[in-house]
């Protein structure tokens, strides 16, 4: 937060600030974001050590089977190896001490720096983040470092970084991140570093003022020509889930039998092959419901998305209160900005409460009491342990005893005649009946055919089923993978 600021500007509501930070970088085009000091709870750490620092990655979604999962060095570096048309880009995220830590920690995080020297020089190198520097704006001194667009005097962390991204030339106010907060000076902190070979790659890297994203170092922003590339992974990908919520629609059934019965042709297969009778009538079964009845899209619940468009005016008034505070900082902008932070703050607490509230209106309430165990005695037993350790007494009884079993009990159960009608091949009636008694909302097999879509589309399913039941009953033989497959639930 910025340091300037009361402290009760800091109890900012962030229940979805992840959410309002990914429109932030929607709006600007952002693929990559290097999050700092984000100290997330069982990550990085020991849970008991304090967590002061903290690095991460946002990466669009659509990115992710480009890349490598970051790997970690420390709370201050962090990697991801992001796959490209000509090679691996090497993203790295630094967040660097400052002036004021002991000169062992900066040691130690200058000696890790050092390590990006094992990265080949057939593969791009991106570090960004905040490198606690100033860069200088002498580029005589600094040749192959340094263009002429630095600002400001150089510090002594300066003496430690090779800086190569003062090169494009923009307006002062675009090339500064950080004010400070004594000398209201603006200073240019977070860079983004690459070899020299690289730089033709880089298009632009400027400081975005308008994100607000409640930090106090503005979002820098570095716009490089790369493009990603799939890594090839040997798992398959998994098949599309059905929307099933529109089997109940008469039309949309309708439309299922009306796809399903042209494509099914099973004339050409021999009487014996039924592996391929099950893969065509599998594949004509998915194929028309996922054009009949579409693709199910993935629901979060989320109070913030479904309130977004509320939100947006709150939230652009606390926008431009920020870039007004930031043009022309004094005590009227700053008042303007804590009254709209209020504002974004109530209204999201109204929203987020509504939202709530309708949810557990429409969800089942289950009692959820504190149950007890009971002993042979009649003691009840409330405590967790001795509960646990009841268990296995009862099991040990259970099956450590070992049962005798005498040949006049056997001889003494009664002989039933046997019951010839279960050798006769089952009706289209009975596979009918079994086919209305599968259960609903459960998620598909591996075929991904779910049961709604069976009953959707019994009539026009029902005469194929029956054929592949009897053919399979006359053989004895299933085919392995109808065996994990909803279908073969009711034959």
């Amino acid at each position: 937060m910025r340091p300037i600021l009361a402290d009760d500007i800091q109890q900012i509501d962030d229940a979805r600030k992840n959410a309002v930070i990914d429109r932030e970088l929607s709006k600007l085009g952002i693929d990559i974001a290097f999050l700092q000091e984000t100290r997330l709870a069982e990550a990085g750490l020991p849970q008991d050590d304090p967590r002061q620092h903290g690095i991460g990655f946002a990466v669009k979604n659509s990115l992710i089977p480009a890349i490598v999962p970051p790997t970690g060095r420390s709370e201050r570096i962090l990697a991801l190896h992001l796959l490209t048309s000509t090679s691996f880009a090497n993203v790295l995220c630094i967040y660097a001490p400052t002036l004021c830590a002991t000169s062992e920690v900066r040691d130690h995080f200058y000696e890790a720096i050092d390590e990006i020297s094992s990265y080949p020089n057939t593969e791009g190198l991106y570090l960004l983040g905040d490198i606690s520097v100033r860069v200088e704006a002498d580029c005589d001194t600094w040749p192959s470092c340094l263009d002429r667009q630095g600002i400001s005097k150089m510090n002594e962390n300066r003496q430690r970084l090779c800086v190569t991204n003062t090169y494009f030339k923009f307006k002062e106010r675009h090339k500064v991140s950080w004010r400070h907060p004594r000398s209201r000076h603006w200073h240019q902190l977070d860079l983004v570093i690459t070899r020299r070979a690289d730089l033709r790659s880089v298009l632009h890297t400027r400081s975005f003022h308008s994100a607000d994203c409640d930090t106090d170092h503005s979002l820098v922003g570095c716009k490089v020509r790369l493009t990603a590339k799939e890594i090839h992974r040997s798992k398959t990908k998994g098949l599309s889930r059905i929307d099933t919520c529109r089997s109940n629609d008469p039309e949309s059934s309708r439309r299922f039998q009306t796809t399903f019965s042209p494509k099914v042709d099973t004339s050409s297969f021999s009487a014996t092959d039924i592996d391929s009778r099950w893969h065509h009538l599998r594949d004509v079964i998915y194929t028309s419901a996922l054009t009949a009845f579409g693709k199910k899209d993935r629901q979060n619940a989320d109070w913030y998305e479904a309130h977004g468009d509320e939100m947006q005016p709150a939230s652009e008034a606390k926008r431009q209160a920020l870039l007004a505070y930031k043009h022309n900082p004094c005590v009227n902008t700053r008042d303007v900005l804590r009254a709209a932070r209020s504002r974004v703050q109530q209204t999201a607490r109204c929203y987020y409460n509504d939202y709530y509230r309708h949810q557990n209106r429409h969800r089942p309430h289950s009692h959820q009491g504190g149950s007890a165990e009971v002993r042979g005695e009649g003691e009840v037993i409330t405590d967790r342990g001795k509960q646990l350790e009841r268990w296995v007494e009862h099991y040990l009884e259970l099956y450590a005893t070992r049962n005798m079993v005498t040949d006049a009990a056997l001889d003494a159960l009664p002989s039933l005649p046997v019951m010839e009608e279960l050798d006769a091949p089952p009706s289209a009636e009975e596979l009918g009946k079994a086919i209305d008694c599968l259960s609903c909302g459960r998620a598909p097999e591996r075929d991904g055919i779910p049961s709604e879509v069976l009953k959707s589309g019994k009539p026009a399913l029902l005469e194929h089923l029956h054929k592949l039941l009897c053919l399979c009953w006359e053989k004895g033989y299933v085919p392995r993978n109808m065996r994990e497959s909803n279908i073969c639930h009711p034959l």
